[in-house]
């Protein structure tokens, strides 16, 4: 009922909007300019510009302007023609999402038929528009890099340290695709649908401020265009096989054994696009298989149904079971799925319908250390998810277009070992062995499985109205119902709480078991925790105009944001679920939570300072609401009997805000080299944190809230190159980020460690100073490669020092030193061989960390290194095993990242 009324409400406000619009970002860019002539200089009105190949174009008005809207990101040719003059054609105009292509067109008149002028855009045409740092990475520039995923490609930006955008928390950015919102709102980090690089047409990476258009995001966003098929058939195979090549075995255990098929991954695509009907109906299909094994080994030296005893201190009396093969075993294991299906048609020459699908379908397990020894002990990870989205584009007129997008996705994540929560395979816990080894010597992860299912469904209207020359209007309502459902299956031992639970059995050859083990489902109560359903809902409308001159491009605007959480909150949080026993006056009732809204100011201002230089300003206040397991955590509100033992969700909680400035200016150095440097400076309020509560019975909890602030200031140069079939991008960031958390959690749990708290702002965790990534290639038209180095100065962690030392006397604050820098270098290279005509067969060769460089993921905390602690005797004492010894335990291969990895493959391309 309530889903009914949200979606016939927004309909209603649909009905009475003068401009329907959306939330978020077209898929389209646009093409103006001005046809003038070459000697006088005069507008020349009447000069048809038309697309080539296609029905678009546009008439010069009695100015000379012109304008083409709605255009698909890509690389066209424009041919412009005038009576008494020479015809022109114009090449590599560049249109990307959101973006305004100017071209300046100057035609000689002469008196012969069919004279025909070829030129090049220039790259200020591109960039005169650019009010805030973007960058637009078309499918070609894509397609050269040497990296995996569409993820890769995004950290690859200038601003973006450490998988943080300018400085925020990882939670602020939003992901769009075709226009779409698939953020993963629940955990508020990443996306719920995954898109293969193959498959994008133009990626809109924005980490400076954006316009009015753009919601429920703080720090950046990362809008994908999809591909389309065309009128002529294409497609591509290609099978891929990757394995390392490292000589740190001694880290990387395993890798260098000579057993076939240990660590080796494999990657099989395949596209196809093509017409259905030509000009009407066209489809677009994209798929990737993977089958990874990671860089991280164990040895089955023990199975789960082993049982071993290292506690005494006479190795004599230990009692040790390993039935184990002794091979290893990978331990960094992963099978993902993804295709992509898309329909596009041309019902009319104003209308075109799109239909979307998206599957991902992903399982892994990771890596462990504890199990290094017992590593069959392992649950698995499932994430599966079905994005499907319909679009209706209409062109009313040359000036004036909308579309309308309806979509849903449904995301599910589960996790356990066996599907049957009452498999006969699970084990009682005593089997994971007893003293001092550091490592379970049998054992398997629990029983029961947790499941968390999210949907989100969304219906966007969109409009632009080119109302004159130099105003293009944008305005737009969005709204998406959220489904929420946490769920698990519980599960316990029938013989839990008697005598016999524990009690061992051993049979004549030695074999200890421990047969008091049956398994049951624990049925859900009231008083179950973290089992729940609820429907948020939101909306929120926005309108822009986008001021265009010769010289001056200026995005003005506001948006409105609302959200109902569909939650209630206790009115007394010192007894929230009435669990004592107290006067009327110390009850708690409940009451609904009220929405929250938003204003939000936009703007945005780009002044060519010359043919070749372009400065822009921009200045916004962003909101965006915390992840909503923030607002239903424990959402019965009980309060164990211990303290901290819990955080509560809060449905009070406010939108997290950030005010942000940015000034940078863009130079065309040269032809083909362009030189941006932008300044940037942001405050973060509100940011989702948790304060300690205490009980009438003084048990203290943690409640979420809205308390934390940081801010981040920094410098971004990005410089391009192009010369002919050579090509450079380089990018530098420097960056300083501080707030008083690097999460929610932090305030809390120092509390709850009985440490002080924060009382001044600190380097945050991703407070990496110094980012540098370089880009060259070389493309022929039968081979070419790639080269892309990586440098990082290092980001926080927080350093303790030994008890012995005098600077353990002092209250250190977190992240108070550096880890080591790090840099990498990859390269991907391909060569073509011809077949027949347009086929081909094609060799790739990629090579990722190419130096074998051991970067560090993370440091111990008493020396700054990975791989590396200060151990005392009294530990190497207690350590009790006849298979390994204590700096087993240290020497943990997650603190570093990926040993060099090569990859071969071969295609076929049609």
């Amino acid at each position: 009922m309530i889903r009914s009324a949200f979606w016939l409400i927004l309909l209603l406000l649909c009905a009475t909007l003068a401009i329907p619009a959306l939330l978020t970002a077209q898929t389209t860019g646009k093409i103006a300019g001005t046809v003038k002539d070459a000697a006088s200089g005069q507008p020349l009105p009447g000069a048809v510009v038309v697309i080539e190949g296609s029905k678009l174009g546009a008439a010069a008005d009695i100015e000379g302007s012109f304008f083409i809207l709605n255009l698909s990101p890509g690389v066209y040719t424009l041919q412009i023609r005038m009576v008494g003059y020479e015809s022109m054609s114009i090449r590599q105009v560049r249109v990307s999402v959101n973006r305004t292509s100017e071209i300046t067109a100057r035609l000689k008149a002469t008196v012969i038929k069919g004279q025909e002028v070829i030129v090049t855009a220039d790259a200020i045409e591109v960039k005169k528009d650019q009010t805030s740092s973007v960058r637009n990475v078309s499918a070609d520039k894509i397609e050269k890099l040497p990296v995996e995923s569409l993820s890769a490609v995004i950290n690859m930006q200038a601003g973006v340290v450490a998988g943080h955008f300018r400085g925020g928390r990882s939670t602020e950015v939003s992901y769009l695709i075709d226009g779409v919102q698939v953020d993963e709102g629940f955990s508020g980090s990443g996306r719920a649908v995954s898109l293969e690089a193959e498959a994008i047409a133009d990626l809109e990476v924005i980490t400076g401020t954006f316009n009015a258009e753009y919601g429920r995001a703080m720090s950046g966003v990362v809008n994908a265009v999809t591909k389309e098929g065309g009128n002529q058939f294409h497609g591509s195979f290609s099978s891929s096989l990757a394995n390392y090549l490292t000589p740190h075995d001694d880290i990387f255990i395993g890798l260098n054994s000579g057993r076939p098929g240990l660590n080796l991954s494999q990657d099989y695509k395949f596209q196809l696009e093509g017409p259905f009907f030509r000009d009407k109906l066209s489809f677009f299909i994209n798929g990737r298989y993977q089958d990874q094994n990671g860089y991280l080994n164990g040895i089955r030296r023990f199975n789960p149904w082993d049982y071993s005893d290292y506690s005494a201190e006479d190795p004599a009396e230990w009692h040790i079971e390993h039935t184990g093969d002794n091979k290893y075993v990978s331990m960094d294991h992963s099978q993902n799925l993804s295709l992509m299906t898309k329909l596009a048609w041309n019902a009319t020459s104003r209308i075109k319908v799109t239909g979307l699908y998206t599957l991902n379908d992903d399982m892994g397990q990771g890596y462990s250390h504890g199990y290094k020894y017992n590593p069959d002990a392992r649950g698995f990870s499932f994430h599966t998810a079905h994005m499907g989205a319909l679009q209706l584009n209409h062109m009313l007129s040359q000036k004036f277009f909308y579309e309308v997008k309806l979509s849903h996705v449904d995301n599910r994540y589960k996790s356990y070992r066996y599907e049957n929560p009452l498999d006969s395979r699970f084990l009682h816990g005593k089997y994971y062995g007893s003293g001092h080894s550091g490592f379970a010597t049998g054992g398997i992860d629990g029983p029961g499985r947790s499941m968390s299912f999210y949907k989100d469904s969304n219906l966007k209207l969109d409009a632009t109205w080119q109302a004159t020359k130099h105003h293009a209007f944008k305005a737009g309502l969005h709204g998406i119902y959220h489904d929420i459902d946490q769920d698990r299956i519980d599960v316990r031992n029938k013989w839990s709480g008697t005598a016999e639970e524990n009690l061992p059995v051993t049979d004549a050859n030695g074999k200890i078991t421990f047969p008091y083990y049956e398994l049951e489902i624990v049925p859900h109560t009231p008083k179950t925790m973290g089992i729940y359903k609820k429907q948020p809902y939101e909306f929120s409308g926005y309108l822009q105009d986008k001021l265009e001159y010769n010289e001056m491009v200026v995005n003005i605007g506001l948006r409105y944001d609302y959200f109902n959480p569909d939650q209630v909150y206790p009115t007394n949080r010192r007894n929230p679920s009435n669990q004592l026993n107290l006067p009327d006056s110390m009850l708690t009732s409940y009451k609904r939570a009220e929405p929250q809204t938003q204003l939000s100011p936009r703007l945005g201002l780009a002044y060519q300072l010359s043919d070749q230089a372009v400065l822009h300003f921009s200045y916004g206040h962003f909101f965006q609401m915390p992840p909503m397991y923030a607002l239903y955590e424990n959402n019965i509100f009980r309060v164990p009997v211990g303290d901290y033992g819990t955080t509560m969700g809060n449905a009070q909680l406010n939108a997290q805000k950030t005010i942000s400035y940015e000034i940078g200016v863009w130079q065309e150095l040269t032809k083909g080299m362009g030189l941006e440097l932008a300044l940037f400076y942001k405050d973060i309020y509100d940011l989702l944190s948790t304060m300690v509560i205490t009980t009438y019975n003084q048990i203290e909890y943690g409640l979420y809230t809205n308390k934390d602030y940081g801010n981040a200031r920094g410098l971004e140069v990005k410089y391009d190159f192009t010369m002919g079939r050579l090509s450079a991008n380089l990018n530098y960031t420097l960056q300083y980020t501080k707030g008083n958390a690097d999460n929610p959690q932090q305030t809390f749990t120092r509390a709850g460690s009985s440490m002080d708290p924060i009382r001044r702002l600190i380097p945050m965790s991703w407070d990496q100073r110094h980012t540098f990534n370089a880009t060259v290639n070389y493309s022929d038209p039968h081979y070419g490669a790639t080269l892309t180095g990586y440098y990082n100065s290092g980001t926080p962690y927080s350093f303790s020092p030994m008890t012995e030392s005098p600077l353990s006397l002092i209250n250190l604050y977190q992240n108070n030193d550096y880890k080591p820098a790090g840099y990498t270098l990859d390269m991907t290279s391909y060569y073509d061989i011809t077949v027949w005509g347009k086929q081909k067969v094609r060799l790739t060769l990629s090579v990722y960390n190419l130096l074998d460089r051991l970067n560090a993921n993370w440091v111990y905390s008493d020396t700054g290194q990975p791989y590396t602690t200060i151990v005392r005797e009294a530990q190497l004492a207690t350590h009790r095993s006849d298979f390994n010894d204590y700096y087993d335990r240290v020497k943990n291969p997650t603190a570093y990242s990926s040993p060099r990895q090569v990859k071969l493959g071969m295609g076929f391309v049609f």
